[in-house]
Formats: C-alpha cells, sequence, structure tokens
C-alpha cells in the first residue's frame, strides 16, 4: 500500500496544487466538487451527489461475499475568506479566499484513497468515500446529515482526519472521547441614549462604557466560574459603535461579538447562563437594554473510545513504531465533524503534517498544505477502512 501512494505521489501533488489555486467557500465547491466527480468517474466509482448541496458520497464495494459492514471516510472540501499572501506557484488564483487549512489536502488524500480502492477491490462489505462542503462555519456536516447521509448510506463507523501542523510531519494522533471544542457564537448589543459627549454626557446612556464594563466582566467568566479542570475559552472578538470622525457623539448603540468554546455540554450550559445574567445585571445597573444572540453552532467532536482504540490499534500495526503521538491535546478549535460523530460512531484523527517548529499555523494566510502527508494520510485512511470493514458484526 505505502508503495501505492509514493509511485504516485508527484500526481497528487498536482491535484493538491491545483485544488489550492482554485478555492471556493462552503457550499459553493463547484469546481472542487467537478474535479472529485470526474475522477470518481474515471475510477468506475458510482457517486451520489447533493447530499448537502455539493456534497459527494462515493460507494465502494468489495469483491468478496458481502458481510454487511458499511465505513464511512470523510474530507472536507472548502476554503477560507482570507487573502493569501504567500509566493509559491500554485498561490490562490481568487482573490480574498484561499486553502488556510488543508481542506485541499483532506480532498486529495480522499481522493488517493479512492484511486488504490479502485484497484484494490478484494475486501468484503462497503466502504463509502464523503466530500463534505462547508466545513467552515456554515454546517455542510450538519446538512449532510440532514440530508441522509447516514439513511441513505447506512454506516457502522465513520472516521476522518486533520493535517495538524503542530505536530510533526507524520506523527499521528488519536484522542479518546473530546478531540475538539463545541463551537458557540455571542452577539450582544447594548441599546442605550446617544447624545453630545461634552455638554450633555449626563444624559445619555452610553454604550461604549457599558460596552467597556461588559468586556472586563464577562472576560471574568471563565477564570472565575469555570473549575480549569473543566476547560472553556469565551473570546470577544470585535466591537463596534459611533463614528471615528464624530468625536463628541456618544452613540445609541455598541455592538460586541466573540465565540465560546466547551468541551462538555453541562459547561456549554453554564456559560451561556453566566453570560445571559452578567448582561443582565450590567443592563440594570447602567439603565440600558442589552440583547443577548448566543448561538451554539458546531457540537464538540467526540471520539466514540472503542473506534478511537481501533484506529491507535491500526495505527500500531501499519505504521512505524513512534509513529503514534500520545501528548496531542484536545484543542478548542471546532470541527463540524461532530454532526456526523454525533449520529454514528466514529473517530477523528490528526495528522502531523509540521516541516519544523515554527511551521505556519491553520487559517494563516500564508500557509500551505504539506505535500508530503498525502501518502501517510491515504495510507491511515485505507488501512482504518480495510481493517474496520473486515470486523466481524
Amino acid at each position: 500500500m505505502k508503495g501505492f501512494f509514493a509511485q504516485h505521489q508527484e500526481q497528487f501533488t498536482a491535484l493538491r496544487r491545483e485544488l489550492h489555486k482554485h478555492p471556493e467557500l462552503g457550499f459553493e465547491e463547484f469546481v472542487t466538487a467537478k474535479t472529485v466527480q470526474n475522477t470518481l468517474t474515471q475510477l468506475d466509482i458510482p457517486f451520489t451527489t447533493g447530499i448537502g448541496h455539493t456534497g459527494i458520497v462515493a460507494t465502494i464495494t468489495g469483491k468478496l461475499p458481502d458481510n454487511g459492514r458499511r465505513i464511512g471516510l470523510r474530507a472536507d472540501m472548502d476554503a477560507l475568506p482570507l487573502q493569501e499572501k504567500s509566493n509559491h506557484q500554485h498561490r490562490s488564483q481568487i482573490d480574498g479566499c484561499m486553502h488556510a487549512c488543508g481542506h485541499d489536502g483532506h480532498t486529495t488524500i480522499l481522493i488517493a484513497v479512492a484511486h488504490y480502492l479502485a484497484q484494490h477491490r478484494d475486501f468484503a462489505g462497503t466502504i463509502y468515500l464523503v466530500f463534505q462542503p462547508a466545513e467552515e462555519g456554515r454546517g455542510g456536516g450538519d446538512q449532510m446529515v440532514k440530508d441522509g447521509l447516514f439513511t441513505q448510506f447506512p454506516m457502522d463507523e465513520i472516521y476522518g482526519l486533520h493535517n495538524w501542523p503542530y505536530l510533526a510531519a507524520g506523527k499521528i494522533a488519536v484522542l479518546d472521547g473530546p478531540a475538539m471544542a463545541a463551537g458557540d457564537r455571542l452577539s450582544i448589543t447594548v441599546k442605550g441614549k446617544g447624545g453630545h459627549g461634552g455638554a450633555t454626557p449626563h444624559l445619555t446612556i452610553d454604550p461604549i462604557r457599558i460596552a467597556a464594563q461588559l468586556i472586563t466582566a464577562l472576560h471574568s467568566i471563565v477564570s472565575r466560574e469555570i473549575a480549569a479542570s473543566e476547560q472553556a475559552v469565551l473570546s470577544l472578538c470585535a466591537i463596534e459603535s459611533g463614528d471615528l470622525e464624530a468625536f463628541n457623539v456618544i452613540p445609541d448603540t455598541a455592538q460586541i461579538n466573540g465565540t465560546v468554546r466547551t468541551f462538555q455540554p453541562e459547561v456549554q450550559d453554564r456559560m451561556e447562563q453566566a453570560i445571559r445574567r452578567v448582561c443582565a445585571g450590567i443592563a440594570t445597573t447602567f439603565g440600558a437594554e442589552i440583547i443577548v444572540n448566543y448561538e451554539r453552532i458546531i457540537p464538540a467532536t467526540v471520539n466514540d473510545l472503542a473506534c478511537a482504540q481501533f484506529a491507535r490499534d491500526t495505527i500500531e500495526r501499519v505504521f512505524p513504531q513512534g509513529t503514534l503521538d500520545r501528548e496531542t491535546p484536545a484543542t478548542l478549535g471546532g470541527e463540524d465533524f461532530s454532526f456526523m460523530l454525533n449520529q454514528c460512531p466514529g473517530a477523528y484523527l490528526f495528522l502531523g503534517s509540521a516541516r519544523h517548529p515554527n511551521d505556519e499555523p491553520l487559517h494563516s494566510p500564508n500557509f500551505d498544505f504539506n505535500d508530503e502527508v498525502i501518502g501517510i494520510g491515504a495510507e491511515l485512511l485505507t488501512s482504518i477502512a480495510l481493517n474496520a470493514v473486515s470486523q466481524t458484526k
């Protein structure tokens, strides 16, 4: 298997770089989806489109007598609304859009798996390749589930991976339980009463002063209401109020936006309750109206314990000693593979991709997927799928 992917490394690298040049945002992955469809057609692998708008599910059936096992492998296809700053030859050709998270690499890895399985069908059961749109905050995983992913394609287990530039290239980490956090969106509107900042500030209800109090108070919730062992993050990332040219005008409103990250539902509940309580208290204190819009966007990505152990066992059988990393912690980043894991047992793996300790992080305008790990990722997913599909129910 390793030799197969090494033999086709140049082909897969060229494909990945072509995808990188043509990034597309969530639910707009028309060129990317067409590339996937054309490849599957050439490989004589049947597929279904329209699962999650631009999503694709390929079906690879083994040639041995069917044992009833059904295993899924998933990759995401979308890019980010970010202007690329790199100067390599395959840099994004689309202004304001780039593959800054490596989904071009994930898609290429799953296409590489398709190439291998198309030529090696000496297994029983069925392997589904799930090409997901709109992972970056637009709910593509949720939409695929709602469109019948697991009713049209029942699966015993499903696996996915993410390139991880915080881990040395070639290393692989598989966590038990929570691997990535729930991602919530917080939007707070402070409604006060504007007026003259010099002559009559006492007649106003200053939303900027209130917003300042809110920022300080909200940022104390995690440190004083959540145990350090429970892990939570609250970040207020944007504030907008008034006009910089109107230096003596107190505005009517202020807007604060941010995010909350947690692993456990009960901690998520406590965070929302505390935010609402603090906002209500400050509104009463200053005589303002504060509107809190708290949206639970992405649930935590929680690995099934048996599937995580199965993946680790496979890694230790297939890859050289030392490949499996046992030190990588769960991350408070979000991942909407969680919607799939909420419906089907499975595991999400971290594939080390760092070339050096100071590699560009995910979502950096200078990020570029490390093509040297395409074969490792493809061998990883293929090995897990073939081992899993051969298990007795």
